[in-house]
Parts: C-alpha cells; sequence; structure tokens
C-alpha cells in the first residue's frame, strides 16, 4: 500500500536558472502567452523528478548513486549542491561503471559496501513502476549493482515519467532483464523461457554493436531480456522460480523495495510513499 501527493506545475514555465537551480519550476511574466501550459520533453520530466528525490539528501549521509538516465539528472544535481556548499560530508556508492566515472567527475567522494554496508539514501530511475510500486529495472544492464546497493538503504527513492506506470510488471511489453552467466548461455536462456511459457515469454539475449555480440555487464556477464503477453501472476513466486535456476546471476524485478516513486506527469509531480 501507498500515499500518494500530488504537487501540480500546469501554467509554469522554468526559466533557464530556476528549475536548474532550485529544482522547482516558476511562473514566468514576460508575456500572457506565458500563461498556457508548457509542453515538457521526457527528459524534461525526468530531470524535474530527479531533483525533487536530491530533496532528500541531507548532509552527512550515505548515499546510493543510481544509473540511467534519470538517475544521472540526480547525480548531477548532488555534485552541484556540493559545488555549492548546500551538500557536507556525504559518500556516494555508484552502482556501475558510467556512475562511478560521472560521480569523479562532479567531485563526489565515494565508497563502497564494504566500508559502508548500510545506506542512508540511494535514489534512481526505473524502467516499470505497479500500482504496488513494485518496480522492473535492469534494461541499463546494471542490475546486479543497483540491487545489491537499493536493498541495504534505509530509504529508496525512485524517480521515474507517467510513461514508466504500468498496471503489472512486464504489463509495457518491454523487456524484463535477468542476469546470467555467459557459461551455456542458450541453455539458461531457454530454461528462463520455459519457465514462463504460460505468460507467452519470449527470452532474447541482448545484444549490442553491429556484429550482434553478447552485451556484457559490469560484472561480465550476459543479460536475457524476458518479454511477456501476459501477467506474470505471483511475482515473488517468480522471482524465486528465476533465481533458483543455476546459471541466473540476478532478475530485475524490485519488489517491495521502493519507500517512495517520485513521478513527474504533464499536470505535476506526484509522490507515492509506501506505508
Amino acid at each position: 500500500m501507498f500515499k500518494g501527493m500530488a504537487i501540480p506545475y500546469p501554467h509554469f514555465v522554468g526559466s533557464e536558472k530556476s528549475p536548474m537551480e532550485t529544482g522547482i519550476l516558476v511562473p514566468s511574466s514576460s508575456s500572457p502567452a506565458s500563461l498556457s501550459p508548457v509542453i515538457l520533453t521526457q527528459d524534461e520530466l525526468k530531470k524535474i523528478a530527479a531533483y525533487k528525490a536530491v530533496e532528500y539528501v541531507e548532509s552527512g549521509m550515505v548515499l546510493g548513486l543510481g544509473t540511467g538516465s534519470t538517475a544521472k539528472h540526480a547525480v548531477d544535481r548532488i555534485g552541484e549542491l556540493l559545488r555549492q556548499g548546500k551538500l557536507h560530508n556525504i559518500v556516494g556508492i555508484p552502482t556501475s561503471t558510467k556512475t562511478h566515472e560521472q560521480a569523479l567527475s562532479l567531485g563526489i567522494p565515494l565508497t563502497d559496501l564494504d566500508a559502508h554496508p548500510v545506506v542512508d539514501l540511494a535514489i534512481d530511475g526505473a524502467d516499470e513502476v505497479d500500482p504496488f510500486l513494485n518496480l522492473v529495472k535492469g534494461r541499463g544492464g546494471s542490475l546486479l549493482r543497483e540491487k545489491m546497493v537499493e536493498s541495504s538503504c534505509r530509504k529508496f527513492v525512485v524517480i521515474v515519467d507517467e510513461s514508466k506506470l504500468v498496471k503489472h510488471l512486464g504489463g509495457s511489453g518491454l523487456a524484463m532483464p535477468v542476469e546470467i552467466v555467459p557459461f551455456c548461455w542458450k541453455f539458461t536462456a531457454q530454461r528462463l523461457q520455459a519457465l514462463f511459457k504460460d505468460s507467452g515469454c519470449v527470452a532474447k539475449l541482448r545484444t549490442c554493436g553491429e556484429n550482434g555480440e553478447p552485451s556484457v555487464t559490469d560484472n561480465r556477464n550476459y543479460v536475457v531480456d524476458l518479454y511477456f503477453s501476459k501477467d506474470i501472476g505471483d511475482l515473488k513466486a517468480a522471482s524465486d522460480e528465476i533465481l533458483r535456476l543455476a546459471g541466473v546471476v540476478e532478475h530485475g524485478m524490485f519488489l517491495d523495495m521502493a519507500t517512495t516513486v517520485i513521478v513527474a506527469g504533464e499536470l505535476g509531480i506526484t509522490v507515492k510513499n509506501k506505508l
């Protein structure tokens, strides 16, 4: 269960400074036309949600730094607040090599779970969010490190635009990723597909480049993407069945992990908190 709060921003536009420096949208008085609703791009919606999430960050925290196009905005904002002296004494745990490089470039001090096994707050995006705040993550290939960090945090804030909301996980028709070892990957992919044959599952190895080489994660593993034509049903049962298969490292269902989901849409921001 969760409770939600809507924060509207319908007749507002942002100047170059206001949304980027304050994280809010302010009315423009330049012309009467500015009172018309502004159509925001998907990336602008992501940025609004990310800036809202960073409001949860406090000095002295150990932070989980997410991966992906939405989380990138949050990491940028944290770096900006550090440079401005508005945040102090924070350390971050990156969830991917890419985020590690980004955080270093921004001057964010870094650590790991060995040194800080309990994380105060993690901020990350998601590929799908269901009505119970369960998530699909990992379409960017960082699901294992993301789950390790985000399952170790006191508060996990998820930032999405409204296109990521689904009635049930897998409902977007897009991939639900599973990280697997490279050894006999076809065997593992076939077993995953057979596991969910009643849900019309199709399992595909994730590839990259013109030659269709397997996409390799930061952990030197492969990713098999599962596509469903029907609801997979009991998510915890599905999770257990996937993880029992030898060759599977981790899957992209993040169940009962998110404590807050921030959704940016055309009519404003909705903050959903797990009860």
